[in-house]
């Protein structure tokens, strides 16, 4: 797909984008070529392939879940103004 200026220009005005007058051949250039690209991709046979999330075929190592830092909500909550049953009390701020 070939973009013209009119293009570059629609798409700068929807970005809310300033593109200058000389910019606007390059961007047409650049534009182009990513679309081009895409257009190559979608052309690709891809009906008999599976999903995958990774391309290798491998777990990941997960680790122990076990507890690694002490509780100090006692400590956070020292600078509190108000506090009750170790939560933070706060105004109400919607009637």
């Amino acid at each position: 797909m070939a973009l013209t200026r009119k293009d570059i220009e629609y798409i700068a005005h929807l970005a809310r984008l300033e593109v200058h007058e000389d910019e606007i051949p390059a961007y047409t250039d650049k534009l182009g070529k990513i679309i081009g690209f895409i257009d190559a991709l979608d052309a690709a046979e891809t009906g008999d392939l599976l999903p995958m999330a990774h391309p290798l075929n491998m777990s990941q190592r997960l680790r122990p879940d076990v507890v690694t830092a002490a509780d100090q909500r006692d400590v956070y909550q020292q600078n509190a103004a108000e506090k009750e049953g170790g939560l933070y009390i706060v105004p109400r701020v919607v009637e």
